[in-house]
């Protein structure tokens, strides 16, 4: 068995970012860029109002209250007409530019409007509810390094630079199919004798849907060597990449590596790890072919530490891997100590830390255990057992939304 980091390390090691290319903003969601972003400009461009008030001369609110007439009103997108004089006041709304001559904002709740006067009934100092140019970006400032994946604020911020058409990596194409004779599809009303309905294609189609790429599903395929040699080869002609479930274990009607071989070459197939142990990668034809598990927690397992990363790597992403957090176990569970072990887990934060238990039966085919968690509980190679109390790393892959409005951030 090969370890896992040496496993993983391999399938990286062959994989190549895409060139570059320049994409609309609002097609930009999840691609990563691939230069870095430096702002041409400040953002704000200038000074401005922070609140609806009355744009002021701090000095002149040193005593309160104090009456001050309003020569102006003045609506964001708007500048002021004249530089604002000692003694006087220009309402202003939110967004406005403060006008010349102004060096605070008195908010409206702390006013009283008296015709054309305004009333102020709390003094302000220099800079009181002024946004300053600048105080989000700098000019010539670096937004963003190239690897950083985009997320909705960092669109918002592109924008607000004027980077349009980031220079980016595009989406992987990717192709995923089932083999296996016992294999039906979700909609079967009635299941036969030994048959099955298709998990694992759902489960792959909603992780690289999750992950941003393009998918294109190529069905379920039979175990007939003919008929998956033809779609594996088409596959590989029309996607990036290629992921299969079932097919790459030790049975005599286990195709899939056999076929690939004939294809192109499989380079590893058995992994230190459960589940997900019967694992193949290799090519088809030149496209990388990831030939995952038939058990659908393997096929989980497998994607994440494997399949994702690569296709991240694909994308020009700096960092491909979940984060990792540590914990506490709350029960006891025993792994095999020859292999690296992920357990399904539930994650609780408390008392300032977080504590996990399993989520439900870990055999690699029962996937409802793993629809309830919230992490996997990376177990190395040699431990065998963990304690309750013990310290485990921990794989997040959801972060628990169980925190109500009412409850503090802490909680």
């Amino acid at each position: 068995m090969i370890p896992l980091e040496h496993a993983r390390s391999r399938v990286l090691a062959g994989i190549e970012p895409f060139t570059p290319e320049r994409v609309r903003l609002w097609h930009a969601l999840g691609l990563v860029l691939a230069e870095d972003v430096v702002a041409p400009g400040d953002v704000p461009p200038f000074a401005n109002s922070a609140m609806d008030g009355y744009a002021v001369r701090a000095a002149d609110t040193e005593r309160v209250p104090v009456v001050l007439p309003v020569v102006e009103d003045l609506a964001a997108g708007h500048v002021a007409s004249a530089v604002l004089e000692a003694g006087t006041a220009i309402k202003i709304m939110t967004g406005a530019p403060l006008p010349e001559g102004a060096d605070a904002v008195v908010p409206v709740e702390d006013t009283e409007q008296q015709g054309e006067a305004v009333r102020v009934l709390a003094p302000v100092v220099a800079g009181s509810s002024v946004r300053e140019a600048g105080g989000d970006v700098r000019a010539g400032a670096t937004v963003f390094t190239a690897g950083t994946r985009l997320t909705p604020p960092h669109l918002g911020v592109l924008s607000a630079v004027g980077v349009a058409a980031p220079l980016v990596r595009r989406r992987p194409r990717v192709g995923i199919m089932s083999t296996g004779d016992e294999v039906r599809p979700p909609e079967t009303n009635r299941l036969l004798p030994g048959q099955i309905r298709d998990a694992n294609r759902p489960l792959l189609g909603g992780l690289l849907a999750d992950l941003g790429v393009e998918t294109h599903d190529y069905g379920i395929v039979a175990d007939d060597a003919g008929r998956l040699r033809a779609t594996l080869r088409r596959a590989a002609a029309e996607t990036d990449a290629v992921l299969t479930s079932g097919g790459v274990s030790m049975g005599d009607y286990d195709l899939v590596k056999q076929i690939v071989t004939e294809l192109g070459d499989v380079a590893l197939w058995k992994v230190a790890m459960q589940p997900a142990k019967p694992f193949a990668y290799g090519r088809i034809d030149g496209t990388p072919f990831f030939g995952l598990p038939g058990n659908p927690v393997s096929v989980l397992v497998a994607f994440e530490q494997f399949a994702r990363p690569a296709l991240l790597t694909m994308m020009g992403a700096r960092r491909i891997l979940r984060p990792r957090v540590t914990g506490r176990a709350a029960v006891s569970f025993a792994t095999p100590e020859d292999k690296t072990a992920f357990i399904r887990v539930n994650a609780r934060w408390v008392d300032g830390g977080w504590f996990v238990e399993p989520s439900g039966g870990q055999a690699s085919n029962v996937l409802s255990a793993a629809a309830q968690a919230d992490a996997f509980a990376v177990i190395p190679v040699g431990v065998g057992r963990v304690a309750e109390g013990d310290v485990v790393t921990l794989e997040m892959f959801r972060w628990p939304e169980d925190r109500r409005s009412e409850d503090s951030v802490d909680g």
